[in-house]
C-alpha cells in the first residue's frame, strides 16, 4: 500500500513541479511578458526534484489522513524556494493560500483521525513561529523580512501538528542552514561580508529536515 501511495504522489509530483516551474518562471504574475517567460529552472531539474521530494513526503506519512497538507506544503515551499531565490521575495499570493488550504486540510485530518489535540497544537505552533519570527523582523529588518514572517505561520502549523518538539527543531534547523550555506559560499568567493541572502529556502529546508527527523523523536 506504502509503494502504491509513494508511486502515485511521485508521478503527481512531477505534474506539480511542473507546473510551479511555469509559474516561477513567468512570475511577477500578471505583467505583459508573463506569457512568453521560460520554465525558472531548466527541464527536468525542478520537475524531477518535485518528484523526489513529494515521493519523501509520502514516505514518511504514508497513507496518513495529513499526508495531503504535507504536500500543499511541499508544492509551495518548491515554488516559493524558487521564487525567493530568484527575486529575494516570498509572494503573499503564495504564502497565505497555503496557509489556508494547509489549515483546513489538517482540520479535515484530525476529524477523520480524532486528533483535535494535533490540530490544536499546529494551530498554537503557527502562531508561536508567526509571534517569533515577528519580534525577530522588528528587531532586525534587515535580516527578516515580513515574508519569512508569514512563511513563519505557514510552516509552524504543520510542524506543530507533529509535535513540540518537531516545532523546535524546526525553527533552529532554519537558522543553521542559512549559517551553513552563508559559511560555504563566503569559503567558495560567490558572496562578501556585505551579502544578504534569502531565508525562505533555508526556512523550508530546516522545515523539511524537521520532518523528515520527526519520525525518530521520542514522543
Amino acid at each position: 500500500m506504502t509503494g502504491l501511495v509513494v508511486a502515485v504522489t511521485a508521478v503527481a509530483g512531477l505534474v506539480v513541479g511542473g507546473a510551479v516551474n511555469r509559474a516561477a518562471g513567468a512570475f511577477p504574475w500578471g505583467t505583459a511578458a508573463t506569457a512568453d517567460r521560460r520554465p525558472a529552472v531548466r527541464l527536468p531539474l525542478l520537475e524531477l526534484a518535485t518528484a523526489a521530494l513529494f515521493a519523501l513526503v509520502a514516505l514518511r506519512f504514508g497513507a496518513a489522513a495529513e499526508l495531503p497538507a504535507f504536500l500543499v506544503v511541499a508544492a509551495a515551499g518548491v515554488l516559493l524556494t524558487v521564487i525567493d531565490l530568484r527575486h529575494r521575495l516570498l509572494p503573499n499570493r503564495v504564502v497565505l493560500p497555503a496557509l489556508g488550504v494547509t489549515a483546513v486540510l489538517l482540520a479535515l485530518a484530525a476529524v477523520v483521525d480524532g486528533s483535535a489535540a494535533a490540530l490544536l497544537r499546529a494551530g498554537l505552533g503557527g502562531a508561536a513561529l508567526f509571534g517569533g519570527y515577528l519580534v525577530l523582523a522588528l528587531i532586525n529588518p534587515r535580516g527578516l523580512g515580513m515574508g519569512d514572517v508569514k512563511l513563519a505561520a505557514l510552516l509552524g502549523i504543520p510542524l506543530g501538528w507533529l509535535g513540540w518538539q518537531v516545532l523546535l527543531l524546526g525553527a533552529v534547523a532554519g537558522f543553521v542552514v542559512q549559517a551553513v550555506l552563508a559559511l560555504l559560499l563566503l569559503a567558495g568567493r560567490r558572496i562578501d561580508l556585505e551579502a544578504e541572502l534569502p531565508f525562505g529556502p533555508a526556512m523550508l529546508l530546516g522545515a523539511a529536515l524537521a520532518v523528515g527527523w520527526s519520525g525518530t523523536l521520542p514522543g
